[in-house]
């Protein structure tokens, strides 16, 4: 096993230990809640685990609704399938990122939300993927996205995500992904 798997596997059995843990997370404040997302673009493939915390704090605030958010903190492994434009030829990549997200919601928390956020994410390799490329290991990562919380804090959603490093180096194609989202509260 390469050191870098070996990371990465490390990595997510921490995620799923605090997860596996809500209790003791919830009464140090550290994290509120932990998510499961996967899905894809064109030739790639991402699934991503994370951990948030709320921000605690409500803005807007009119007619059962208000807009919020909160910090997101995850680690993703993405599966090229056209690695240097050859399909059937693999890369894979972990991605850390973490992202403050803002989301317009009501105010008990429950029921349909809609959310954006940009965040700092780091790749463990460059991407060159089905003619995609990007020049730098740094990219921003943006999303928009609808989701749903059910009465027993379980939080169900799709997103839209594009990566790209903001054009300060080409090439900078860009990757977008859509994912779907399972989250629950503690």
């Amino acid at each position: 096993m390469s050191l870098l798997n070996m990371k990465l596997c490390a990595s997510l059995a921490t995620l799923a230990a605090m997860a596996a843990a809500p209790p003791a997370l919830a009464s140090d404040k550290v994290v509120d809640h932990a998510s499961l997302e996967f899905g894809g673009g064109p030739k790639v493939q991402m699934v991503r685990l994370g951990v948030q915390k709320d921000w605690e704090r409500r803005w807007f605030q009119s007619n059962g609704t208000h807009v919020s958010g909160y910090w997101d903190a995850s680690i993703a492994q993405w599966r090229g399938n056209a690695y240097q434009n050859v399909d059937g030829r693999h890369q894979n990549i972990t991605n850390i990122g973490f992202t403050p997200v803002f989301r317009f919601q009501a105010d008990d928390m429950r029921g349909w939300y809609a959310e954006a956020g940009v965040g700092l994410n780091l790749l463990s390799k460059l991407y060159d993927n089905d003619s995609n490329r990007l020049s730098t290991a740094f990219q921003f990562g943006d999303h928009l996205g609808v989701g749903y919380v059910f009465a027993n804090q379980w939080d169900v959603g799709m997103k839209v995500q594009h990566f790209s490093n903001g054009g300060y180096k080409e090439p900078n194609s860009g990757v977008n992904f859509l994912l779907l989202k399972a989250s629950r509260r503690f």
